[in-house]
């Protein structure tokens, strides 16, 4: 059976769901989840985890990541986005040097506000469903950071391309209707390519093609525990490995306060596991079952 991690480059015009659905046909595995949803627009990184893997999606959605986007000043659209309809046009005279003054606002900790095209709920109902009746409902402002926002290239007198690293719940779309805001002219978000997420970036991922191609899409794979790769090893004996297998706090004083990557002698990853107080507990399980 599948287990592993597949860094995928996500093609534009499809959902983050729909990359889903085609690997569950290529690798016949219901289990698979993935972190970090792109909007149908957007291409690039997209971590999908499959089999005993989907347990580690919670910890790949906390991560920061990277963009690359395009930003057309002078247009307003519902959905701040260029698939969306013109409600305002406001020509941009400025300059480059114009706008990498405006950047300066939206570095580090700020709040930004849920554009109404987006998954969020608000009374049960989801903001895109409400926004294509019509209606547009108050949202509150959302903590989110800013790591580094910088203006790559000017395309044209009126467009541009920024590199953006944020923290998780940024919508670089928003990002960019506010930076038009803020030039008076207003903005809207004409692409957006992910070059980073989950620590993966775009030198890992592999196309959908490339894995309908594979005579072995398994070895395309990254094993789970690569994700975790920055915690340090520690490889159990039998009658430590057991208990961990049945779910049991194990006594070990010896191992420092922390979290580790924990193995069998076999050399299989057991859980990632964190020793406190002389006790090492399991924060999540990945043997199979």
């Amino acid at each position: 059976m599948p287990n592993g991690i597949l860094v995928i480059d996500k093609p534009d015009g499809w959902t983050s769901m729909d990359v889903c659905a085609k690997l569950r046909g290529i690798f016949r595995e219901k289990r698979i989840g993935h972190a970090g949803t792109l909007d149908p627009m957007a291409t690039g990184v997209l971590p999908v985890f499959l089999g005993r893997a989907t347990r580690a999606v919670e910890f790949a959605s906390e991560s920061e990541k990277e963009y690359v986007a395009g930003l057309k000043l002078g247009v307003i659209t519902n959905t701040q986005d260029t698939s969306g309809e013109v409600l305002e046009e406001h020509p941009f005279t400025g300059t480059r040097e114009d706008l990498e003054a405006a950047l300066d606002r939206f570095r580090g900790d700020i709040q930004q506000i849920p554009p109404m095209y987006s998954a969020i709920k608000i009374n049960g109902k989801k903001l895109y469903e409400l926004a294509r009746k019509g209606r547009e409902v108050e949202r509150q402002p959302r903590s989110i950071t800013i790591h580094s926002l910088a203006v790559e290239e000017q395309t044209a007198p009126d467009e541009f391309v920024l590199r953006v690293r944020c923290s998780k719940g940024t919508y670089v779309r928003t990002l960019c209707h506010d930076i038009g805001q803020t030039l008076g002219c207003g903005g809207t978000m004409s692409s957006l390519r992910r070059t980073m997420a989950a620590g993966f970036t775009l030198d890992q991922a592999v196309t959908l093609d490339q894995v309908q191609a594979s005579e072995d899409p398994t070895a395309l794979l990254l094993p789970v525990d690569s994700y975790f790769s920055d915690r340090p090893v520690l490889t159990l004996p039998p009658e430590l490995e057991k208990k961990v297998r049945n779910g049991m706090t194990v006594v070990m004083p010896e191992a420092a306060p922390g979290e580790y990557r924990t193995y069998g002698e076999s050399g299989a990853f057991l859980a990632l596991s964190r020793a406190e107080d002389g006790k090492l507990f399991t924060i999540k399980s990945f043997f199979e079952v």
